[in-house]
């Protein structure tokens, strides 16, 4: 008898510290029905790509799901392939705070940092 040995695959996203921690504080004030937040890549920008994160209330069937110790954090099935071995991190400074994406396949940004292709 043969043994099959499976091996887990690593996310295509690594959450940072800060970034698990704000998804923490999004699930805390999230809408009544939500189940986690996604991170998907609409067309937008002069760019053409945009990073974008929402609420969740319907886990589709081709989302990447990664549990985070305070909620559950879903990657859009049709970005995934845009966003393989990127960093998402939460940065805040005296200006501003938001989501910041290391991202090894975005050949290009345009120039106001809204979106980037790849």
């Amino acid at each position: 008898m043969t043994e099959t040995k499976t091996r887990t695959r690593p996310a295509a996203v690594t959450l940072t510290p800060n970034a698990e921690a704000r998804v923490t504080a999004l699930m805390a004030a999230a809408p009544e029905g939500a189940i986690g937040v996604r991170l998907s890549t609409p067309r937008r920008g002069c760019s053409g790509l945009a990073y974008s994160v929402d609420y969740v209330t319907e886990e589709q069937k081709f989302d990447e799901k990664i549990e985070t110790p305070g909620g559950v954090f879903y990657i859009d099935g049709a970005s995934v392939l845009y966003l393989i071995g990127s960093v998402m991190d939460w940065v805040e400074d005296d200006f501003a705070a938001g989501f910041v994406f290391e991202n090894p396949n975005a050949k290009g940004a345009c120039g106001c940092g809204e979106s980037f292709t790849v």
